[in-house]
This record gives structure tokens, C-alpha cells and sequence, in this order.
């Protein structure tokens, strides 16, 4: 009986037949046994690597701080004398001013709680500085300045807030006054170098001897080199005493000026000045940025005189209306008229009343703005002037005199005097008598006075200046005096009915007064 082979058991191979790889064999299992060891070599070796780069990493960030931490900027160019161009084009920055004849500005003067800011335009050629004026230390000069050499009017707006903005460009045409500036040394001092800073021609480069090259710098996009100076260049011996200022403009860097008191000025290739940083007299520091993108032309308010015109000699049509121009007031009878006069005092008076031509008689009332709580009212004819103080009360400050004259204040009578007020009013009482000499007139400019075109006509006539603003048909419409401070007073006519104008109570004698 066969023995059956045992389960899986087969014929012996031949020799050197290949023995088949059976799956489940034994001999499979010790193959693959191997192969375990391999995954773990690749896991250390993984982690090997991580370790690697992590000591990388670290030793790389150790490096950059130590770096980082000894790392010094390279030091600044150190301060030299200019160079002969330098020199020149230095010299010639305030020549190049009075070319360009206009800038935009914005100053700084003082800091902390007096500090002073202003916003505007500087014009050098006029000369004429329009600003408006904030900062905590502007106190009651808050709000629009206009000045020329030697005269300044502001007017005030106390609720203005305190960032100064961009003034209107048409100024407005009431409640300027002029000021003296003694208690705002700042705004003078400011005023005083914005006009220095312009010359018919170049200064003279030996002044620059200890001038210094500190820098390069870059003030709106335009490259300039900064100098340093020992005071202002040139020292402003002609300046006047005249006024204000802010931040630097946007898109500017400024370089902050040393500890020492020399004068910065910021100069492009052209030989413009952009900034200027000094010390004013008390060691005030000021900051003044210049921008010429945006110059429009200025317009000075009737207290400076307007518009300055292009002075010529009268055509004959001209010269006839203005002989004719008594006979014409004359034939209008009178008019209202409405004042406003600096005086020499340094007073700035308003006033409203009445102007009679045929009776040569005007009656007015005039308050001062810096003492409104009084009036000063008063009777002009051909004999003098007879006047009177009167409680203000509600009364606005141009507001016309009361009819008839008060019987119960103390009148006195006098000639005619010499001040801005006396003079304004006898002028214009006259140019219903007689008319001016027109060898000493000359035209001015057109004009206009309300709604009425007019020819502004000046005469210059026994050491004072007067101007005649007539209409179409030779009629006055405006009068103004040169005062004696260099402001203009104006006498505004307007067409209205005029009363009986009754003559002033005759004047108590001193005597029986008391």
C-alpha cells in the first residue's frame, strides 16, 4: 500500500532547479525579517538631520543679534567750509527771493505755551506778508495779519481754534485795525526776518567766511544742502519792526538744528531757499518752511492801501471830471458817510454820520475800538469843530450820532487840529468847494465802490496824500488820508437822505462849569 506524501510535500526538486518562492513558506518569513532594522535606521537618521539644522538655525540667529547689537551707522559727513559755488549760491538766496518774488510759508516761533504759528504768503516784491496767525501764545493777535515794513493790521478772531489754517485769499474787508507790536516780540521778530530775507542782489560772499556745509537733506521731493551760518545772512540792518507761524509741511523731513545757536538754511541747486531754522533775539527759536508750488497774488486790505495800480498822469477826461467834482457833490446835496481812521496815536477810530455839501457842515460820531464803552461826537463847519463824549451804551462803533445833538453834555468848541480825523473830514467838506490841483494828481487805478466802477485818483499836496475815488460822473465816493503811521483812513460815502443837521449846543465856559 502507497504511503500518501504528506500535505504540502511534493517531489524533490532536481538539482539545480530553482526552488519556487510559495507563499506562506517558511523560508519567505526569514527573508523578510531583514527589512525592520532598515525603518529604523531611516527614523534615526531623519532625526538626526533635524537635529542638525536646528543647531544651524540657532548659531545663524546668535550671529544676526550679535551683529545686530555691535552694528553702528556710518558717521555723518563732518561739517566743512562751503565751497566757492556753495558760497555763491548762499549769497544769492536773497536775491533769488525778490525774483521769485512770492512763497507760500509756515513758521514755528517759540515752544510750549508760547508757542506762535502761522499759515500764508510772503510777497517781496510789494513788500506785503499775509498770514493767519494761532498757537497758544498768539493771545488777542489771533486770527489775519497783513504787514508791510513798518506797519501792521490785524484782525482778530478770539474763537478762531488754535491750529492756524490757509488765510482766504480775498482778505475780508472789515475790523482790521492797525497794532503796534512792542508786547509780541515773536510776531515782530518773525515779521522782521520774512522781509529781510529778500535784496535787489546778491550779498557779498566775503560775509560767508565761517559759513559751514552740515548736510544733505531733501524737503518736499527736491534735494538741498543744508549750511550753517553764526547769525542771519546777511544781519537784517534794514528790517523793519514788523510779524507769525506752524509745522513743517507734509512730505518733509526736517533735520533738527543743534544745541548752538547757528542759523540753519536748507538750499537747493537753484539757490532757493525751502527752511530756515534760527534763534531770534532771546533765544526764541524759529522754524520757517517756504513753498513755491502755490503763489498767487496778494491783495492788500484798504488800511495798506489796496491794490497798488500803475500810477500815470491824468488823460484830459480825467482831469475834467476831477474839476468838475465839487459842482457835482454840491448837486447831490450831502450823504451819509461811514470812517475808519488810524491815528497817529496808534488809535483805531470808527465812525458814522452825515455829510452836507451845501451847508459845508458834517456831524459824526467816532468811538475807538480799544475804548468802546465812549463815544466822541462831533459838529464840523467852517468855524471849527465842536465836540462832545458820550456814554457808548448798545451803540455799534460806526453807528451815526444821535438828532438833535445831546443839550446835556459838556461841548467844547475848536479849530480844526492837525490829527488824521480833523484833516479827513475838512478834506471832504472841501471837495464840495474846491477841487484839488491836478498838476499833483495822478491816476492810480480802477476801482470800485460797491457796486460803482470808479478812477482812484491820487494828489499829493502840502506834505499829505490824499486819494479821490470818483464815479463816472465826477461824484466822490470814497476819500482816503495817508495817516501818519503809513495806514490808509478811509471815508466811505453813501447815498442816503441827510436831515437837518442843527448846530451843537453852544459850550459851557469852563468857568461856569465848575
Amino acid at each position: 500500500m502507497e504511503t500518501s506524501p504528506d500535505r504540502g510535500s511534493g517531489p524533490a526538486p532536481a538539482s539545480g532547479d530553482a526552488v519556487p518562492d510559495v507563499p506562506g513558506d517558511r523560508d519567505d518569513t526569514a527573508r523578510a525579517a531583514p527589512r525592520a532594522p532598515v525603518r529604523g535606521d531611516r527614523a534615526r537618521r531623519r532625526h538626526t538631520l533635524l537635529i542638525g539644522l536646528g543647531a544651524v538655525a540657532l548659531l545663524t540667529a546668535t550671529a544676526l543679534v550679535a551683529g545686530l547689537l555691535s552694528w553702528r551707522p556710518d558717521p555723518p559727513d563732518p561739517a566743512r567750509a562751503l565751497t566757492v559755488a556753495e558760497a555763491e549760491r548762499l549769497a544769492a538766496v536773497r536775491v533769488t527771493n525778490y525774483r521769485d518774488g512770492r512763497a507760500r510759508l509756515r513758521a514755528t516761533v517759540g515752544r510750549g505755551g508760547d508757542r506762535v504759528e502761522a499759515v500764508g504768503w510772503v510777497d517781496w516784491t510789494r513788500p506785503l506778508v499775509y498770514l493767519d496767525v494761532g498757537g497758544p501764545g498768539a493771545g488777542p493777535l489771533r486770527g489775519l495779519v497783513q504787514a508791510t515794513p513798518g506797519v501792521v493790521v490785524v484782525r482778530p478772531d478770539p474763537a478762531a481754534v488754535l491750529t492756524p489754517a490757509v488765510p482766504p485769499l480775498m482778505p475780508p474787508a472789515d475790523n482790521w485795525r492797525i497794532r503796534d507790536l512792542p508786547d509780541r516780540p515773536a510776531l515782530a521778530a518773525l515779521l522782521d526776518l520774512l522781509f529781510a530775507l529778500s535784496a535787489d542782489r546778491p550779498d557779498p560772499v566775503t560775509r560767508l567766511r565761517d559759513a559751514r556745509w552740515v548736510a544733505r537733506d531733501t524737503v518736499n521731493r527736491t534735494p538741498v544742502d543744508v549750511f550753517r551760518t553764526a547769525g542771519a545772512t546777511p544781519a537784517p540792518t534794514d528790517a523793519p519792526a514788523s510779524g507769525t507761524p506752524a509745522p513743517p509741511p507734509a512730505g518733509s523731513t526736517p533735520v533738527h538744528p543743534p544745541s548752538d545757536d547757528g542759523w540753519r538754511y536748507w538750499v537747493d541747486r537753484e539757490a532757493r531757499l525751502h527752511r530756515l531754522t534760527a534763534r531770534l533775539p532771546g533765544a526764541v527759536p524759529v522754524t520757517l518752511d517756504l513753498d513755491r508750488s502755490h503763489r498767487p497774488p496778494l491783495h492788500p486790505v484798504a488800511a495798506l492801501g489796496g491794490t497798488p495800480g500803475l500810477p500815470r498822469d491824468l488823460t484830459r477826461q480825467e482831469a475834467d471830471r476831477l474839476a468838475r467834482m465839487p459842482a457835482r457833490n454840491r448837486a447831490l446835496g450831502g450823504t451819509a458817510l461811514v470812517l475808519a481812521v488810524p491815528t497817529g496815536t496808534g488809535a483805531n477810530l470808527r465812525g458814522g454820520g452825515w455829510l452836507d455839501w451845501r451847508g459845508q457842515v458834517a456831524y459824526l460820531a467816532t468811538t475807538d475800538l480799544d475804548a468802546p464803552e465812549q463815544r466822541t461826537v462831533a459838529r464840523h463847519d467852517r468855524s471849527g469843530v465842536t465836540r462832545t463824549r458820550v456814554p457808548a451804551g448798545d451803540e455799534a462803533p460806526d453807528a451815526r450820532p444821535p438828532l438833535p445833538p445831546p443839550r446835556d453834555a459838556r461841548w467844547e468848541r475848536a479849530r480844526s487840529g492837525p490829527g488824521e480825523l480833523d484833516r479827513l473830514v475838512g478834506s471832504a467838506l472841501r471837495a464840495g468847494r474846491e477841487p484839488p490841483d491836478p498838476a499833483r494828481a495822478i491816476w492810480l487805478r480802477r476801482d470800485s465802490a460797491g457796486k460803482r466802477p470808479v478812477d482812484v485818483v491820487e494828489v499829493r499836496a502840502g506834505g499829505h496824500t490824499l486819494r479821490y475815488w470818483l464815479d463816472r460822473s465826477g461824484v466822490l465816493r470814497r476819500l482816503e488820508l495817508r495817516a501818519a503811521v503809513g495806514a490808509w483812513a478811509q471815508l466811505d460815502l453813501v447815498q442816503a437822505p441827510v436831515p437837518r443837521l442843527p448846530p451843537a449846543p453852544v459850550p459851557v465856559p469852563r468857568s461856569s462849569a465848575r
